[in-house]
């Protein structure tokens, strides 16, 4: 039977919310199947507004991948704002896609992607206006299975109890697998229902049923053990690696936004996975080993990208885009081809020691010029060993004074609170840096009309990191820190004007360390949150700390345990993490071994260039950094008149 749209119900709300248009769907590129033309259904959220969500990599890979099968049907869903939330209780209307603006309760799965834990609450939300039940012991064969995936889901267990599976890892074989036992079991009739379609995908070992597990405690609160309570499940959870990017050059046709959005350009993954060895960055221990994609890929992706856009501008992703073996080739190919169009070309954020200004002149040959950015992340070069970010204060200086000589008049300065060893010095030290940076940018260009914009965030210690087992700092230390830190640079009178200050308080960091590294008992706290209006947490306006602290002192004295058991605790090496059953690919003695290093101050080159530090990694898949060192250049490198590159949809 077709699923009725519930646009009609819709639209007669629409004029009453703030900026209705995020909710029509009809974006270029957007698909919209026959319902009853297919036999696995997907509705796939990022939970989070729609100007956050739609630009989501990860959401638009796997909406393309799904949507190119046969017989298989994937929709979009974003969190509604509070405004439309009251309006649809009221009015009885369901979560509902954007593409078809079907009933998200209607669908085979509902796949959340997970790039934060503050996006917990909104998925309750959605399961409620879905009228999904919360918990999925509650669920019968008519609802869809709850997937996470996404790098909060590699610790999925505060969100346990509402979650059906979990997939670590990169999804894009993951989907189809997936897609691929609903088939067969929906084919068959749905033999043993739920339970065993969930057994199914259990004994893959690559997708986790955190309902198959129980978790057996110690009289002090720390975890004994899990325990799968299931025959056949396994005692460990492998995460997903896709092996070779230039087979899954996706997004092919990428989204265009009806409303605005934080990115509005299209992007190209350039690599996958990061071997410098950060230890606070979880996104680079999770995604290894590194693997690079082609040039002749890259340019492929950016052409028929810009081809199916008109978008002006070309982001070139990954965890260090400067450190793609063929970085200056791909920069200079695509500027080239690209020069009569006018398309620009960014990178995030730019490593100090891989930045150089040929680099930064063909990014911005045919765009505009604007500021730079880089993360020394420590203040002091004491710090920077311990976090194993290998750049020196001098390197830093030299970077700069480069751009400044070559005209760039901003900089942007990114540095973390809060890591572990950190003193109140370490930190006062990023003032000193802010000034040395000002008098070098004034001398090298004669000018005074240079800035250097200072953002700080707090520390969040993350699961599969070297970091897993240390203390956090608590708000009010961090909040203390940060002032002395803010009167420093406001006190001097020479530079002090010419230093832009940024920084978040301490309070949602202690929420976001409850969350990364809590265990099945922290699902109690979000469950209150929820139910007492709790929505939007990675939004200032939204967020209460006081909302998410008097539902911590609520849900778990009772369980012996409290928020600063969760976050300001050092753990030890015996201890059972919440998390250990899901393999990243790290070894955990070599984590440990990290950790203690990072306590001596020791620093670790990356691999790729150096002997294997045995993480365990590469072993487990068999394979070693995949480098793209062709030797090949982006053809053809220049653009004849009557073929142009890109198309511009206005």
């Amino acid at each position: 039977m077709p699923v009725e749209s519930v646009f009609p119900r819709l639209e007669a709300l629409l004029p009453h919310v703030q900026k209705p248009i995020q909710y029509v769907g009809g974006e270029l590129n957007s698909t919209v199947k026959e319902w009853d033309a297919t036999d696995v259904r997907w509705a796939l959220m990022y939970p989070d507004a729609y100007e956050v969500g739609l630009p989501n990599q990860g959401v638009m890979i796997l909406y393309e991948v799904l949507n190119e099968r046969e017989g298989v049907l994937a929709e979009r869903t974003y969190s509604v704002w509070p405004d439309l939330e009251k309006l649809m209780r009221e009015h009885d209307v369901p979560q509902f896609t954007v593409d078809g603006h079907r009933p998200v309760g209607a669908f085979d799965v509902f796949g959340i992607s997970f790039a934060t834990e503050l996006g917990y609450t909104n998925m309750l939300t959605a399961l409620e206006l879905a009228g999904i039940p919360l918990e999925s012991r509650d669920r019968t064969e008519d609802h869809p299975l709850v997937i996470a995936g996404g790098h909060a889901a590699f610790n999925p267990e505060p969100v346990a109890d509402f979650l059906d599976c979990a997939i670590v890892g990169d999804g894009e074989q993951a989907v189809l697998e997936v897609t691929g036992i609903i088939r067969a079991w929906k084919a068959e009739g749905r033999p043993g229902g739920r339970e065993e379609l969930l057994l199914r995908l259990a004994r893959t070992g690559s997708v986790y049923v955190p309902g198959f597990y129980d978790v057996e405690y110690l009289s002090d609160g720390r975890i004994a053990r899990v325990v799968p309570n299931r025959s056949g499940v396994p005692w460990r959870i492998s995460k997903h690696t896709v092996m070779d990017l230039d087979e899954w050059p996706y997004p092919k046709q990428p989204l265009v936004p009806l409303a605005e959005t934080v990115h509005e350009r299209m992007s190209v993954e350039i690599f996958r996975g990061c071997t410098r060895g950060c230890r606070f960055c979880q996104a680079g221990m999770i995604t290894r080993p590194v693997r690079e994609r082609s040039i002749t890929g890259i340019g492929d992706m950016v052409e028929k990208g810009l081809k199916a856009t008109g978008f002006e501008e070309v982001g070139l992703l990954s965890l260090s885009s400067a450190d793609h073996s063929e970085i200056g080739d791909i920069a200079k190919g695509l500027a080239d081809r690209y020069e009569e169009d006018k398309v620009g070309l960014s990178l995030p954020s730019t490593r100090v020691d891989a930045f150089n200004i040929d680099l930064a002149n063909e990014l911005t040959r045919n765009g505009r010029r604007s500021g730079l950015t880089f993360a020394p992340e420590g203040g002091s070069e004491r710090l920077r060993k311990v976090i194993n970010k290998m750049v020196s204060e001098e390197d830093l200086i030299r970077t700069v004074a480069t751009a400044y000589g070559n005209g760039w008049r901003q900089v942007k300065l990114y540095f973390m609170c809060g890591l572990p060893t950190e003193t109140d010095e370490d930190v006062l030290q990023i003032a000193d840096m802010a000034t040395r940076v000002i008098a070098k940018g004034r001398e090298v260009s004669g000018a005074n009309d240079i800035r250097c914009t200072v953002s700080i965030g707090g520390f969040v210690p993350k699961p599969h990191t070297p970091f897993q087992w240390s203390p956090q700092l608590s708000a009010e230390e961090t909040d203390a820190r940060l002032k002395k830190l803010r009167d420093k640079i406001r006190a001097d009178k020479k530079y002090g004007r010419s230093i832009g200050f940024r920084y978040h308080d301490g309070k949602p960091g202690i929420v976001e360390g409850l969350l990364s590294r809590g265990d099945r008992r922290v699902g109690a706290v979000i469950r209150e949150v929820h139910a007492q209006g709790g929505r939007f947490d990675g939004w200032r306006e939204y967020f209460s700390y006081d909302l998410w602290m008097a539902a911590a002192e609520k849900a778990l004295p009772p369980l012996g345990v409290d928020v600063d058991w969760y976050t300001t605790r050092e753990r030890g090496y015996e201890e059972v993490l919440p998390w250990d059953h899901l393999d990243s690919g790290l070894d955990k003695d070599w984590l440990w071994e990290d950790w203690q290093d990072a306590l001596d101050e020791t620093e670790v080159e990356d691999c790729r260039w150096t002997p294997c530090f045995d993480c365990g990694v590469c072993p487990q898949f068999d394979t070693w950094p995949q480098l793209s060192e062709s030797g090949k250049k982006l053809l053809p490198l220049t653009v004849t008149k009557d073929a142009p590159t890109s198309g511009h949809t206005h």
